[in-house]
C-alpha cells in the first residue's frame, strides 16, 4: 500500500482529518453490507442487543440506555424499535420486554455474516497489534481532550 506521506509527514497530518475520513469509508462500508439486508445501524444495534437475552426477553429501557450515545442516535432508538416491532422482527410484551422473533433471529444471522466479512475487508492487512495500538491512540486522544467513548 502506498502511504499519503513519508513517516515525518505523516506525524504532522491533522488527526481530525484523518480519523473523520476513517470514519467515513469504513461506516460507509459497513452500512453498505447492512443495506443488503434492508437494515440501518440503529436497528442493527437493537437487534444485537436482544440476540442472547433469554425467554425472558430484555427490557427495553435497557436497550434503550445502552444504545443511546451510539453515533448520537439520541431519542431515535424507539422508532427504530417500533418499526421492529411493526415489521416482526422484534415483540414488546405487556411489561415492554424486548425478545427477537424467529424472524429477527434468522435477519440477524444473515446480516452477521454479511457484516462479518466487511469487518474482515476493512481489517484486511492489519495484524491486531497494529490495531490495537491504533484503538489505544484513538482512546488517548479522546481521553486528552475530555471526550468520551465507549463500545460494549
Amino acid at each position: 500500500m502506498d502511504y499519503s506521506h513519508d513517516d515525518a509527514g505523516l506525524a504532522r497530518q491533522p488527526i481530525g482529518y484523518w480519523s473523520w475520513a476513517a470514519h467515513e469509508a469504513t461506516v460507509t462500508h459497513i452500512r453498505a453490507a447492512l443495506a443488503e439486508h434492508g437494515l440501518t445501524q440503529p436497528p442493527w444495534w437493537v437487534i444485537n442487543q436482544l440476540v442472547d437475552a433469554d425467554d425472558a426477553g430484555r427490557p427495553r429501557a435497557e436497550v434503550v440506555a445502552v444504545l443511546r450515545g451510539y453515533l448520537n442516535v439520541g431519542d431515535g432508538l424507539d422508532p427504530e424499535i417500533d418499526a421492529l416491532v411493526v415489521k416482526g422482527l422484534v415483540t414488546q410484551d405487556a411489561t415492554t420486554r424486548l425478545r427477537l422473533t424467529a424472524e429477527g433471529h434468522a435477519l440477524r444471522k444473515k446480516a452477521y455474516e454479511r457484516v462479518s466479512r466487511a469487518s474482515a475487508e476493512i481489517h484486511a492487512g492489519i495484524p491486531d497489534e497494529d490495531f490495537v495500538a491504533a484503538l489505544k491512540v484513538l482512546q488517548r486522544m479522546i481521553h486528552n481532550v475530555g471526550g468520551r467513548a465507549w463500545h460494549h
